[in-house]
């Protein structure tokens, strides 16, 4: 039996999930976002478990290295939960932001006022 060819085309997107927005929103709802909302351009951004001292890899290496004032960082590794965040900026300044929520496709958003416990 022979198959149109449009028929084949439609069948195999259809199967692949291209052009449907509804299968490719769980990829799009994963995102993580980080919005530096602090006065200085941070260098270094580690997460861990709240209440561990586990951090997992620098999130600024996935992207230029560094996010300054204003702009987002794409998050990686990580599941939705609570966590602990280090972050160094440019002056050599280390803080730790705790207990912040995480969840998927939302933007986790750090701002100067925040910065309580830093070094």
């Amino acid at each position: 039996m022979a198959v149109n060819r449009p028929v084949l085309v439609l069948l195999t997107s259809v199967l692949l999930g291209v052009g449907s927005p509804a299968l490719a929103q769980p990829e799009r709802k994963m995102r993580i976002r980080f919005w530096n909302l602090t006065a200085q351009t941070l260098t270094n951004v580690f997460l861990a478990p709240a209440g561990s001292e586990s951090y997992g890899p620098d999130q600024c290496r996935n992207e230029r290295g560094h996010v300054a004032p204003d702009e987002r960082l794409r998050i990686t590794g990580i599941s939705p939960g609570r966590y602990d965040a280090k972050l160094q900026d440019q002056t050599g300044r280390v803080c730790v932001v705790r207990g912040i929520t995480i969840k998927s496709g939302t933007i986790i958003r750090i701002a100067e006022r925040d910065l309580t416990e830093c070094q």
